[in-house]
């Protein structure tokens, strides 16, 4: 692929992916755009061994952007990355197509493993601002991983990951549009079960206010004997 169409594929990912761009000269000041395209660059001398250089380039990179990006990462097409700041992908991270992370996001390694150590990241995948995902494990194609959610585990194609630890609480196997950037109304399994209590204690409230009633029915009908 030539380097000018290249450069316009990133720029059309980034005017597709977020309203605020209102001019493509706007996409030059993005930090997502600066930091793939950096990343793309020492990406290759990583590949050819030139380790030090590579490494030199992502480090700068990282200090402009706020984005850290190892040159050992495989990225495919398609990666959008919305405002950026703080945003980590480790050295043995794969990353699918047409993927998706937020700010604040960490593609990280446990630090207990030797060879590949971080996720593998598959096709149309999005993760929220904040997430974690840690370890050499697969994070299926569609899947959604919600904001501030630490992943620990495997997860499934076609997947919706919340909570600290991430506990799957979707997964219908239909495929997550890429026109579907929504990653606040996620399901809240918390939630469920706090409004589950909350409507379990309202029955044992109304219960024992029913047995105290009858008691002092019962009560009162003793004195009258």
């Amino acid at each position: 692929m030539g380097f000018i169409k290249y450069v316009k594929e990133e720029m059309q990912i980034i005017k597709e992916r977020d309203p605020a761009i209102k001019s493509p000269w706007e996409v030059f000041l993005y930090p997502s755009f600066k930091a793939i395209l950096r990343y793309r660059v020492a990406h290759f001398l990583y590949v050819n061994k030139r380790y030090i250089l590579a490494r030199w380039f992502s480090q700068r990179t990282a200090r402009k952007t706020g984005i850290e990006i190892h040159p050992g990462a495989v990225i495919g097409k398609g990666l959008f990355i919305d405002h950026g700041f703080g945003v980590v992908i480790g050295e043995t991270t794969i990353i699918g197509d047409n993927v998706t992370l937020y700010q604040g996001v960490t593609l990280g390694g446990t630090g207990k493993e030797c060879g590949k150590r971080h996720p593998t990241i598959g096709n149309n995948v999005m993760i929220s601002a904040g997430a974690k995902v840690i370890g050499s494990f697969t994070v299926g194609e569609n899947s959604k991983i919600g904001a501030g959610s630490v992943v620990l585990s495997e997860v499934p194609p076609n997947s919706t990951v919340v909570g600290v630890p991430g506990r799957i609480v979707k997964r219908d196997n239909v495929r997550i549009p890429r026109e579907d950037m929504d990653h606040v109304h996620l399901p809240d399994p918390l939630q469920k079960d706090m409004s589950g209590l909350k409507e379990e204690n309202y029955c044992l409230k109304c219960e024992i206010e029913e047995l105290t009633k009858r008691l002092d029915e019962l009560e009162k009908q003793l004195k009258e004997r």
